[in-house]
């Protein structure tokens, strides 16, 4: 079954990149809605975003979404990781600023306020996209794949030259609330020496000890140190997964990760979905009952849907007309 809010959750931060407070509102919205974002601080009828991969426009260190009006919302990743780790799929977000606030540098706030307002269940089915053969692409040293597996798995692996860091790999199956337990606190990370250069682009702007970790050759500059002694590679396992979640649907299958991180992702996603032989369904359609094969909802890529009704579905949902 998909799954809601029971009642509205608020935060307010600060943007990781633009240094800009952001306020943000999670509402409750109807079976079939998806994950949609609204900029409320741009008053016209152009200012909703769908959290969809075809909404992705590459930027470096986050995951950015803009619509076909170019309203974008960035530094999505952490949120989509804590709603899809609680299992919502439907949800209408109210933002004031083109970023979401940081936090911590994790999805754990995310998380708690998500349990703590309630998981609202509905009577809607949900279907799961089942990867049937191995995709995978490269970028200079990253690689990323997706292959069949029986649910989602997540692989990464990362290596840098900081002795806090080196190399780590790990590996965990995502179902019966692995995120929560394993990965949802887990802050985002950078190298000392790489802070200059990234406020010389006019990035990391809001960051401080406060919401992330930062390594210096083989020490640990933030106060409190780790919280796991792999923290850096559970990181980029929520990375992993708040990305995934813009493929629109769950995935089952094995995520592999090496010095990944959203492009690559990205990359892999629209890689997917433009090889339509690669996966399956899970279950039949929510719009019509009929094969979801001829129903899937992303026709952006492959044709439209056989099913009128289907058709009209996904117009509706995924594609955003401009004024």
């Amino acid at each position: 079954m998909q799954a809601t809010l029971k009642s509205k959750i608020n935060f307010e931060g600060i943007g990781l990149h633009s240094g800009k407070v952001s306020k943000l509102t999670l509402i409750p919205a109807p079976a079939n809605h998806g994950i949609w974002f609204k900029r409320i601080d741009i008053p016209n009828p152009d200012n909703m975003v769908e959290a969809i991969y075809f909404n992705v426009k590459d930027k470096p260190l986050c995951t950015q979404l803009e619509n076909n009006c170019g309203i974008k919302v960035s530094t999505v990743e952490h949120l989509m990781a804590a709603l899809a780790g609680c299992g919502i799929q439907n949800i209408l977000i109210e933002i004031t600023s083109q970023e979401v606030p940081i936090l911590d540098g994790c999805s754990e706030a995310f998380v708690e306020a998500i349990l703590s307002a309630g998981i609202q269940k509905q009577n809607a089915k949900q279907f799961a996209l089942q990867i049937m053969s191995r995709i995978e692409v490269n970028y200079e040293e990253a690689y990323a794949s997706l292959s069949p597996a029986q649910s989602l798995e997540i692989d990464c692996s990362i290596d840098f030259q900081e002795e806090a860091i080196g190399q780590q790999t790990k590996s965990l199956n995502m179902a019966n609330g692995t995120f929560v337990k394993e990965l949802s606190s887990s802050r985002t990370f950078c190298r000392k020496v790489d802070i200059d250069v990234m406020h010389s682009k006019g990035l990391a702007l809001g960051g401080s000890y406060d919401n992330a970790i930062v390594f210096d050759k083989g020490n640990v500059l933030t106060p409190g140190g780790l919280r796991y002694y792999d923290e850096a590679v559970r990181h980029k396992m929520l990375d992993a997964l708040g990305d995934l979640t813009l493929a629109g649907i769950p995935i089952i299958g094995k995520y592999v990760g090496i010095r990944s991180g959203h492009m690559v992702t990205h990359r892999l996603l629209k890689k997917l979905f433009s090889s339509p032989s690669s996966f399956s369904f899970s279950s039949s359609c929510f719009c019509c009952s009929a094969s979801i094969a001829n129903c899937w909802p992303y026709s952006s890529v492959v044709s439209l849907p056989r099913s009128r009704s289907c058709a009209r579905s996904f117009l509706s949902r995924s594609i955003f007309n401009c004024a």
